[in-house]
This record gives structure tokens, sequence and C-alpha cells, in this order.
């Protein structure tokens, strides 16, 4: 039984015995006085539409939101910090909703960050700024090589792959309906496409996984038939193989038997109440240029459509001969997506989300380097993501290399999440990552909709900003040498120094690293 039908049975049985009470004594009817409140409270909750926490808990969810209330005098307390002492996810929590919320994202009393710390950054900026206005076009760029037939102008900012199935279907409508508005792309993680991702007809990147969801035979193998029916729909814009994430690479993803519900198997072409493991690699190929081939096939079947490949950075080795692929084949990617191990799910073991997988900036240094030494980066569009909040940490994979970017948990946030840590539960509170129907009742889809746009419209501006106060008159002009961290307490380098640049067609010329290069560790 729900808590709103507690509540309500609670109220009317309340109210029934203080009637009754009334008959003996009319004293009895004071306690009317506060009953009647509590359920005007009650009521109220459950119709409005803003908080998902107060529509799914009545009365007691307001506990939560007295408590918001008194965080931003006490939020020094409370804060929490990373390995090095910075503050991260209350303070970027704080920015997106109010971003989503539209609300004032001003920050009082300067910077929480201690600027002397190891670890802090900030960018170049210069006294000759450019205006904003004159950098919009940079908020899009196209996405499609020389064999790709259908060309997407993408967004620089877009929702990271995210199934139906991990998420509620109100969640999933929320974020489409926002793609929509604001003309940005929805992934559809490995989940496959859902009808909640067609309804509001917002963009989408299609995610094949190991599982091949979606496109996938009876016995679990890749359906090119399956494939071309989902891949020519006009919404699928661009069609990404998942080959790892960095929440969990190496290891396939998990569906819990709790939430692969009829509806999920059906999609998904799988058995309904049963726990759902993807393999921890691909069956269509097993080499570099198998993959190549793989790319071209799809390319093929969706009519030309930008088609590329996710994954997160571990031996190094292999990624070099991923490039050499493209190569020998001629066979290009349209993008590439390249995931940092600090990237998060609900369904990852604890030493594969804390101990594996390289991180974002040091996977996405490497792989824009070693496109650049074998002269491919002109020729194909990087995607980075992991942990992305607002529009500086989008400047700073640029200035690295990357051409565009992905947030997952951010866009979670925007539409309700507040990590209340059930996403393996299938309890989570908001309704965001469940599919119990009471809770996914209390997701407002129009209300969340408009905060996910907010969110994405309210970044993507900041980002723009930033590149207007680095003096830079394109996305392509930011550089590694914008970018300043502290390394000690009297020592700062740029990032050109801590990353530094591979020379375009370096490999070519030279060969590629040696091994214990391509093996090195990261200092």
């Amino acid at each position: 039984m729900s808590v709103k039908s507690i509540f309500v049975i609670s109220s009317i049985v309340a109210i029934v015995v203080i009637v009754l009470l009334s008959l003996l004594s009319p004293y009895f009817l004071l306690a009317l006085v506060v009953v009647l409140p509590i359920v005007g409270v009650g009521v109220v909750d459950m119709v409005q539409r803003r908080q998902s926490i107060r529509r799914n808990f009545p009365v007691i969810g307001n506990f939560r939101y007295m408590l918001e209330k008194v965080r931003p005098e006490i939020m020094q307390y409370f804060v929490e910090t990373d390995t090095e002492g910075k503050p991260i996810n209350r303070i970027f929590r704080s920015v997106i909703y109010q971003r989503a919320k539209k609300d004032t994202s001003t920050n009082p009393f300067g910077t929480q960050w201690d600027v002397y710390r190891p670890g802090y950054e900030w960018i170049e900026h210069s006294i000759y700024a450019s205006h904003p206005s004159d950098l919009e076009q940079e908020q899009r760029l196209l996405v499609g090589g020389k064999d790709c037939l259908q060309p997407y102008l993408a967004s620089r900012l877009n929702i990271s792959g995210m199934s139906f199935g991990s998420l509620s279907k109100n969640a999933v409508l929320a974020m489409n309906a926002g793609a929509k508005m604001g003309g940005f792309a929805q992934n559809t993680g490995e989940g496959g496409i859902s009808p909640y991702h067609l309804k509001h007809g917002g963009d989408l990147i299609w995610q094949i996984g190991t599982g091949y969801f979606g496109c996938r035979t009876e016995e679990g193998d890749f359906s090119p038939e399956r494939f071309q029916e989902k891949a020519t729909l006009p919404n699928v814009k661009m069609v990404e193989i998942k080959i790892s994430q960095g929440a969990k690479p190496g290891h396939g993803g998990i569906l819990p038997a709790a939430k692969n519900t009829e509806e999920i198997a059906a999609i998904r072409h799988v058995v309904p109440h049963t726990t759902v493991d993807s393999p921890p690699s691909h069956s269509t190929f097993n080499s570099a240029d198998g993959l190549m081939r793989f790319v071209k096939q799809l390319r093929d079947l969706s009519g030309g459509k930008p088609v590329g490949f996710k994954i997160c950075i571990g031996k190094k080795a292999e990624f070099v001969e991923i490039c050499e692929a493209m190569i020998t084949t001629g066979i290009k990617p349209d993008f590439i997506a390249i995931d940092g191990g600090e990237g998060g799910t609900g369904a990852a073991p604890i030493e594969f989300a804390d101990s594996i997988g390289m991180p974002l900036r040091d996977g996405l240094s490497f792989a824009i380097d070693t496109l650049r030494g074998y002269d491919l980066k002109k020729d194909i569009r990087v995607i980075a993501s992991g942990k992305v909040f607002n529009g500086f940490h989008i400047a700073r994979l640029i200035a690295i290399g990357a051409d565009m970017v992905n947030v997952a948990r951010a866009m979670m946030l925007a539409t309700g999440c507040i990590q209340a840590l059930q996403c393996h539960r299938n309890t989570c509170p908001t309704g965001v990552a469940t599919q119990d129907e009471r809770l996914i009742k209390g997701l407002d889809v129009e209300d969340k909709s408009h905060r996910v746009f907010n969110f994405h419209d309210a970044t993507i501006k900041s980002f723009t900003e930033l590149l207007a106060a680095s003096g830079v008159h394109s996305a392509d002009e930011l550089q590694r040498e914008h970018i300043f961290r502290r390394v000690g307490a009297t020592k700062v380098m740029k990032y050109s120094d801590i990353y530094p640049e591979v020379e375009i067609g370096a490999y070519l010329k030279n060969g590629p690293p040696t091994p214990p290069s391509i093996h090195e560790t990261i200092m």
C-alpha cells in the first residue's frame, strides 16, 4: 500500500472517529483543529506537481524541504568533499536545482572553493572579451563524416545514455520532452527505444549495447532487420555502439528482475521478471577491424546516419589498434564518445565503480592525442561524458579536445532526483529510477520537462559566456593552455603542460608509441 493510500485512509478514519466521539462530548471537535490542517496539507501535497517527494509522501515529505530551507546557512558543515578536500556534489546539486527551477544562481560571498588547495581549476580570461551573442552559433555543431548521408546538427550538450528500465517511463518522457523543447538529443541507453522515447518527438541517439536490446534475435545475437526498422525512424539522429561505460567497463549491464516488467521485456526482446545480464563484450566483432566493419554495417542499415562508439579507455594499445584499423579499412566512425571511470550507475559493482576505468580527462586527452597522431581527429567528432555539471566543466573538456559533452547525473537531478541512492532497489522516492507505478505517478512530466530544458538552456549559455570571457571567437580556439590547475601550494600548471599535445600526423611519420609508453602509468 502506498503512503498516499495510507494517508487517505488514516485521514478518513481520524475524521470519522472524531465526529463519533463528538456525540459523547462536543469537546472532541477541538481535535479537528489539529487534524484538518494536516489533512489540508496532505491534499495540497497530492495535487501539486512541482515536488515529487510531496506527491508521493504527503505531509511527511514536507520535512525534507523544511530541512532544505536551513541548508544555505549550514552548508559549510555538510558539504561533501573529494579526496583532495574539494566540495563536490552538494554545491553542484544546488546549481543544478537552481538552474532547473530558473532560480537565481548567483553565489553570495564569492567562491566556496579553497583556491589555494591542489586541484582547484580555472579558465583564463581576456580584457578583450567577446560578446556572448557573437558566439551563439558555437552552441551547435555538425556531426557526420564523408560517408555519412544524414549529418546531424547537434547541441554541444546532450543527455547521456540512461535506459528505460533503469529510468521510469515518466523520467524518460520528461527528458525527451525537454530535449524537444531545447533542440538537443537524448541518448537511449542500451535498453532500446521505448514508446516514451518517441512520444514527444525529441532527438535520439540510439545506443546499441552488448545485449543488442531492441535489435536482437531470440538467441541474443544482433538482428540487422530489427535494427534497420528502428534506426530509420526520423527521431533517431545518431547510433552509438557501446563498447564500455565508465561506471563498469569490462562488465555487462544488469537489469534487476524487479525492474524487468512485461513492457520492458517486450522492448528489449527478453524474458520478463528475470534478471537480465548483458555480456561484457560484443558477439558481433572481436577485433578492431571487426568494429569498423560493424560501424559501416550500421551506417548502411540506418540510411547513412552518423554512427560511432562509446568507450571508457582501458588498455591504451587497444585504442591505438582501433585507430590503425580506421586507416587500414578506410572506415571511420562519425563520432567517438569517451566515458570517464568516474561515471555512475545503480547497477555497478562497487569495485568496478571505484577502481576500474580511466578518469575522463586522462582518457579524453589520450584519445584526442592518439587521433591527432594518426591525423584522424579532423574527421571524427569526440563526445566527452563523466560528472559534468556546469559550463566550466564543458569548457575544460572542449579545451582538451572534445567537441560535445553528454551529461547523465545532472539531467537526473534536473528531473527530480535527490540522490536517495535507491536506484538499484526499485524504491526511488521521486519516481525517477523505479518501475513502481505508485512512485512513478509522483513525477510530473510537464513540470520536469521544463526543468530539463531550463538546466540545458542555462548551462549551455554559461558555457558560451565563458567562451566570450576568454576572448576566443569560436569553440575551436579554446585550447589546453586556457585552463589552469593548482598542483601545489605554490605551483600552477596549464592543461597544455599536464596533457601535452601530440603533433598531428606524428604516428604516421614516426610510428605509434612504443609499448612502454602505451601502458605508462598516469601520474
